[in-house]
């Protein structure tokens, strides 16, 4: 991983963590698996350590780690570092998403709370005027009772979501097209074809991965559907979404959107989205950061001792699956 990526996520106390459990390479991280260092680490190395800014593992790099047997991620998505050399090889991958997944569902409900209350417009108004509204003429749109909450594909931060709003009085409503109805009932939610959802959803989250068939697939047609005043959250990948088509609905001022990304990533400083007032965009933060960090370091150590333990992982990857995840 990057020597940022190091320093960030593992801690001395994770550290210690990990040596407790395996015997690990003096630091610093490997960023460059050309090097005389890291040829010497690999020729020993039975399991690779791995995080953001990780250098591809591929068949050059495999020949030279004779007796690596694993790969324990920690961080999420391991497609861009995990080759097909990998699998041919036949090494165990593991990640840490499923540790990454709870902020985002985190964000996600926080958000879905803060938005049925329209806190964030009722601040910026009490601001302006900072004098007591008359409550008792609240309308029926404001509040967290009984709403309908649409989420877009059943993924690991998709089922967290799931997950965190049972405790709440929302009716929730799932479209993922490898999910079966029984299987959504199991989940608690109820089954829906994608137009329902967006017909009939207050709030919509996407937690669909960015993949050939997803790119583009909220597109006008279905944002033009949303509800007036709807809530629209992206927290998976701003592409999923077509983005000319949201600033019309946005703009038009028919739908509140909170995207945590965006397409590109960062928009335009001339962006119309950074001055409406019904669009909070923050800079996809809703992932593990800070403290939350040494919860995917802590993860990766626990797949290590698993590992050491003949135990398997708990969070393998499978290659089958490699193709509709993140």
């Amino acid at each position: 991983m990057s020597p940022q990526a190091a320093a960030a996520v593992f801690t001395p106390r994770s550290l210690a963590s990990l040596t407790e459990v395996a015997d690990v390479a003096p630091p610093p991280a490997l960023a460059d698996l050309s090097t005389d260092r890291a040829t010497e680490v690999l020729a020993d190395a039975e399991i690779l350590v791995t995080g953001w800014g990780c250098p591809k593992l591929d068949a050059d790099v495999l020949a030279r780690a004779p007796r690596l047997k694993a790969v324990v991620h920690a961080a999420g998505s391991v497609r861009g570092h995990v080759t097909d050399a990998c699998w041919e090889r036949g090494i165990a991958v593991s990640s840490a998403a499923a540790a990454n997944a709870l902020p985002v569902a985190e964000y996600t409900l926080a958000m879905i709370l803060l938005h049925g209350k329209h806190v964030l417009e009722r601040a910026r108004d009490f601001r302006a005027v900072r004098a007591r509204d008359n409550w008792l003429v609240t309308t029926g749109h404001v509040g967290n009772y009984r709403r309908t909450v649409g989420i877009l594909s059943a993924s690991m931060v998709g089922r967290r979501v799931i997950e965190l709003l049972k405790p709440f009085d929302f009716e929730v409503l799932l479209h993922d097209p490898y999910v079966s109805p029984a299987e959504a009932a199991e989940l608690g939610v109820t089954w829906v074809e994608l137009p329902e959802l967006f017909t009939h959803s207050d709030v919509l989250s996407v937690h669909t991965p960015l993949l050939p068939a997803t790119r583009g697939l909220v597109g006008r047609a279905l944002l033009d559907s949303l509800r007036q005043d709807a809530v629209l959250i992206n927290t998976a990948r701003g592409a999923v979404i077509d983005q000319d088509a949201l600033t019309d609905v946005v703009c038009a001022g028919r739908v509140r959107a909170v995207l945590d990304v965006t397409d590109p990533e960062v928009l335009p400083p001339e962006h119309p989205l950074w001055d409406r007032p019904n669009a909070l965009i923050t800079p996809h933060l809703a992932g593990s950061q800070g403290n939350e960090w040494e919860r995917l370091a802590d993860t990766a150590v626990a797949e290590v001792a698993r590992w050491a333990a003949g135990d398997g992982f708990a969070h393998p990857v499978r290659r089958e699956r490699l193709a509709f995840l993140a």
